[in-house]
């Protein structure tokens, strides 16, 4: 059995059902008739603002804390959606090494946004966000999904430059 790139995979799956655990917890499901369709919690949309304006409150990074406050709190009910859904498609995409370059580049942007929001509060909020970064980066360096993932299916299955370049 071929081991190689073991290690880095059991880190992706790690790291991806981290996201799934906490993108479930902001989601429930609601019904259109008697279709199911995934959607974000009433307690979630309502708790975002409050949350976000902690962050900004004595942030230090002045344009972030000035984005947090112009745009994520007056557009919060949109935010809590992509936040929800981005840590369900990072979450599927780099538990099950599936399209992992593009999930591990959403991962990183989300890291580097929690941490530009978050880093004022405490050591523990600066380092983890920092960590999380730090394993998206090594995912998209190593061409994660292709050791032990859904990507090394696909690029066996169709071998050509852009598959390559994709994953």
């Amino acid at each position: 059995m071929d081991t190689r790139g073991l290690a880095l995979a059991v880190i992706r799956v790690i790291v991806g059902g981290w996201f799934l655990k906490a993108a479930v917890t902001k989601l429930t499901l609601d019904y259109l008739w008697w279709i199911p369709y995934p959607t974000v919690t009433q307690r979630f949309i309502g708790f975002l603002p409050k949350r976000v304006a902690e962050f900004a409150s004595e942030n230090p990074v002045l344009w972030y804390r000035q984005f947090l406050l112009d745009t994520v709190i007056p557009n919060s009910t949109l935010f809590a959606f992509l936040e929800s859904f981005g840590e369900v498609g990072v979450g599927i995409g780099v538990t099950l090494g599936l399209v992992t370059s593009f999930s591990a580049l959403v991962g990183l942007l989300m890291s580097i946004n929690f941490f530009l929001a978050t880093q004022w509060m405490s050591f523990g909020q600066q380092g983890f966000h920092l960590v999380l970064a730090g394993c998206f980066l090594g995912f998209l360096i190593g061409r994660a999904g292709r050791a032990w993932g859904l990507d090394a299916l696909i690029v066996k299955r169709w071998p050509n430059r852009w598959v390559q370049w994709l994953l």
